[in-house]
């Protein structure tokens, strides 16, 4: 199963804007960025998945292209997918990939 390459490059091209470290990892014929050792942002297919915490979730469910994660076929609390259409403008990439660093500093913390 393939993902979007370009999309991938947007995602580390935005972490290293911030000077985050992260890892690349291939995994559930995706690409995972690994945050602290966490997954926080990764690719399934040509979707975007941002663990971004239960508390953000209403607030988040309100973007366009933005839906509860349903990877296995059950709903993940506190993952979302978002679709190109809601990641096309660096604006919309920007603020889900700030609400899954934010959360994956909670859980680091």
């Amino acid at each position: 199963m393939a993902f979007d390459e370009y999309l991938g490059e947007r995602i580390a091209q935005n972490l290293n804007q911030r000077k985050v470290l992260f890892e690349e990892k291939k995994m559930f014929g995706g690409l995972a960025f690994m945050i602290n050792g966490k997954m926080c942002v990764g690719i399934v297919k040509n979707e975007m998945m941002a663990r971004i915490g239960p508390d953000a979730m209403d607030e988040a469910l309100k973007m366009e292209g933005c839906r509860i994660m349903d990877f296995t076929g059950r709903p993940m609390k506190g993952y979302v997918f978002i679709s190109q259409d809601g990641i096309d403008s660096e604006e919309n990439l920007n603020y889900f990939i700030e609400l899954a660093l934010k959360f994956n500093t909670e859980l680091t913390s």
